[in-house]
C-alpha cells in the first residue's frame, strides 16, 4: 500500500480544527472576559453550547463544564443522588474514567460483561443488580449505540437509575433518539479524541430539574448565587466551570459532527458489506446500524490466535487495526488494568470509599471471561473523516487476502 492511499488515522474533531475556530476563540480573547457569567444567556458561549445540547439530544436540561467526560459523569452522578456505598454497574469495557467517576462519588462500581455489540449486555445487568445497586451506566462504546430499550427497560423495573456514558458517541442515536436523552442523565466529552472537540469539556443532558441542579452545585460551589431566579440546593461543590475560549470552540466544533459522521458512517458500511460473506469473520453487532457514529469497523475471528496473526499480517499489508495484543486497545480501556479498582485503593486515609461498601466487594482479572474472550478475538480498525472509497476498498483488500492465506473458514 502507497504512503498516498495508506489508511488514515482515527483522529476526529481535532483535524477539523482551522480559521473558524481560531477567530472566535481570538474574538474570545479580544473580549477578555472569559468568565461565563460576565454574559447573559444570549451571549454567553457556554450557554449557547448548552442551547445547542439542548435542542439536538432533546432534553431540557443541558449543564457545559470544564472537567471533559469525567466531570460530567460525577456531576451527573451527584445529580442522580448516588453516593456513598451505592453500587453502581458499568461494562467492564469502557475508559476507566467511568469506573473512577462512581469511586469519586463514594459509589462502588459492579463490573459487568458485554455481547457482540461490544457494549454493556443487559443480560448481565439483570444479573449484576442487587439490593444495593442505585445505577446502571451503559457505555456507547467507540461510537456503537448500547441497548437502551432494553436496559432502561430492566432499569425501570428494577427501580434503578441510567447515566448514558455518551463520550465516544457524539451525535449517536439509537431507534432514531439521539443519546443522552434515553436514560435519566447522559455525559457526552469534548476531549481531544473525541468526534468533537474543546480540549477538554464535558456536557451533562437531562429533562430532570432536580438533578441538574445538583449536577450544577457539583460542577460550581457558588452555582446558586449566578443564578438567583432558582430555588438552587445547597452543599459544597467545586470548580468545573467551563471558561468561555474552550466553549467557543466547541460552538464551532458541534457544528460538524454531522459531516464528520456522515463519511464515518459511509466508510464503515462499506466496509462491512465488503467482508460480511467470508466465512469465520463475525462482524461487530450494532445495536442501532443508522445511530451508529461509523468510527470504528470491529471484527471476531474465531480465537484469540487467529486474532493475533490475523492482524499482524494486516499490519504488514499497512493496516493498522487495535488489539489487546498492540496496545491500540489501550489497557485503560480494559478493567484487568484498572489497578486502583481491583485492588480497591484509595486516596483517603480512612480506606473511603470502599470502607461504604454495604456488603463484601471482590473483584478478580478473570471475573468476565465473556468479555475476555470477546476483546481477545477482536479486531478493530479507527474510521475518520479523512477516509475515502478506495481507503475502504484497499482495507477490504487486505481483509481478504489474509483470510485467504489463513484458510479460514
Amino acid at each position: 500500500m502507497s504512503e498516498q492511499d495508506s489508511v488514515p488515522g482515527s483522529l476526529l474533531g481535532v483535524l477539523e480544527i482551522g480559521e473558524e475556530e481560531i477567530a472566535e476563540v481570538v474574538r474570545v480573547l479580544r473580549r477578555k472576559t472569559m468568565f461565563r457569567f460576565l454574559h447573559d444567556e444570549a451571549t454567553s458561549e457556554s450557554a449557547q453550547l448548552e442551547r445547542w445540547y439542548r435542542e439536538q439530544v432533546g432534553t431540557d436540561y443541558a449543564l457545559a463544564l470544564g472537567g471533559g467526560g469525567t466531570g460530567a459523569l460525577i456531576c451527573a452522578l451527584v445529580g442522580l443522588g448516588i453516593g456513598s456505598g451505592d453500587e453502581v454497574i458499568v461494562p467492564g469495557y469502557t475508559y476507566i474514567a467511568t469506573a473512577a467517576a462512581c469511586l469519586m462519588v463514594g459509589a462502588i462500581p459492579v463490573l459487568a460483561e458485554i455481547d457482540a455489540s461490544l457494549t454493556l449486555d443487559p443480560a448481565d445487568v439483570e444479573a449484576k443488580i442487587g439490593p444495593h445497586t442505585r445505577a446502571v451506566i451503559p457505555v456507547h462504546m467507540r461510537g456503537t449505540p448500547a441497548r437502551m430499550d432494553a436496559i432502561r427497560a430492566i432499569a425501570d423495573r428494577k427501580g434503578i437509575q441510567v447515566l448514558e456514558d455518551c463520550a465516544q458517541a457524539n451525535g449517536a442515536s439509537y431507534q432514531g433518539r439521539p443519546v443522552g436523552s434515553w436514560g435519566h442523565a447522559g455525559a457526552f466529552s469534548l476531549q481531544h479524541y473525541k468526534v468533537v472537540t474543546a480540549g477538554e469539556a464535558g456536557v451533562v443532558t437531562t429533562s430532570d430539574p432536580e438533578v441538574y441542579r445538583r449536577a450544577a452545585i457539583r460542577h460550581d460551589s457558588a452555582m446558586q448565587f449566578w443564578r438567583e431566579d432558582a430555588d438552587w440546593p445547597s452543599f459544597a461543590g467545586e470548580n468545573m466551570r467551563l471558561d468561555e475560549l474552550r466553549a467557543a470552540l466547541a460552538l464551532v466544533q458541534v457544528r460538524r459532527i454531522g459531516g464528520i459522521l456522515s463519511v464515518c458512517r459511509s466508510i464503515k458500511a462499506r466496509l462491512r458489506e465488503g467482508v460480511r460473506d467470508l466465512p469465520g469473520v463475525r462482524l461487530q453487532e450494532l445495536p442501532c446500524a443508522e445511530g451508529d457514529c461509523g468510527i470504528t469497523f470491529a471484527f471476531f475471528l474465531p480465537d484469540p490466535a487467529t486474532a493475533r496473526t490475523f492482524s499482524e499480517k494486516l499490519e504488514a499489508r499497512g493496516v493498522p487495526t487495535a488489539t489487546i495484543y498492540n496496545k491500540r486497545i489501550p489497557d485503560r480501556h480494559i478493567y484487568t488494568a484498572w489497578d486502583y479498582v481491583l485492588g480497591q485503593k484509595t486516596h483517603d486515609p480512612s480506606g473511603w470509599p470502599w470502607t461504604a461498601a454495604r456488603r463484601p466487594i471482590a473483584y478478580d482479572r478473570d471475573m468476565l471471561p465473556r468479555t475476555l474472550d470477546l476483546l481477545g478475538r477482536c479486531l478493530a480498525i479507527g474510521i475518520n473523516q479523512q477516509w475515502r472509497p478506495h481507503h475502504a476498498d484497499r482495507v477490504v483488500e487486505a481483509i481478504r487476502s489474509v483470510h485467504e492465506e489463513l484458510g479460514l473458514g
